[in-house]
């Protein structure tokens, strides 16, 4: 479906506009998309996140580094831990080098969760596999990457 009829408003400023408007309505729509998968396991997207960054880091990592990492640079990284940890997904412990910062380690239960979704990832990649071609996918990250880069 296109934007113009997505929103029903079929005039824009320009194409650049339409491209904002696109990008935030896709945005938003492949959150929700993202969310209904994760809700089975009552995690929000950036506990998800935090969770993948966890499990692929070797060492235990801060707030500070999780949030180098993350996709939503803006979130608050130390609550969004601490609800983590509240669901027993991840742990804390005292940092041995700097006594002003914590370890944060994903837990068993994190990695089960994890375990689980990743059976289920394909759903994910289907929702994007029917609509773009390999092709048509590398060319919309190059885009993408463009538009960020400048």
């Amino acid at each position: 479906m296109s934007i113009d009829r997505a929103i029903n408003q079929s005039k824009f400023r320009n194409e650049y506009q339409k491209v904002m408007i696109n990008i935030i309505f896709s945005s938003n729509w492949i959150t929700e998309k993202q969310k209904r998968f994760l809700d089975p396991e009552d995690i929000t997207p950036q506990q998800y996140n935090i969770l993948r960054i966890l499990r692929g880091s070797a060492k235990p990592l801060s707030t500070l580094q999780i949030r180098e990492r993350m996709l939503d640079k803006m979130s608050d990284t130390s609550r969004i831990v601490d609800r983590l940890l509240l669901k027993e997904l991840v742990e804390k412990q005292p940092c041995k080098t700097d006594k002003r910062l914590v370890d944060i380690t994903i837990s068993e239960k994190g990695v089960a969760v994890l375990d689980r979704l990743d059976v289920r990832n394909h759903e994910l990649d289907k929702m994007v596999s029917q609509a773009l071609t390999p092709e048509e996918a590398s060319t919309l990250n190059s885009l993408l990457d463009k538009m960020r880069n400048e």
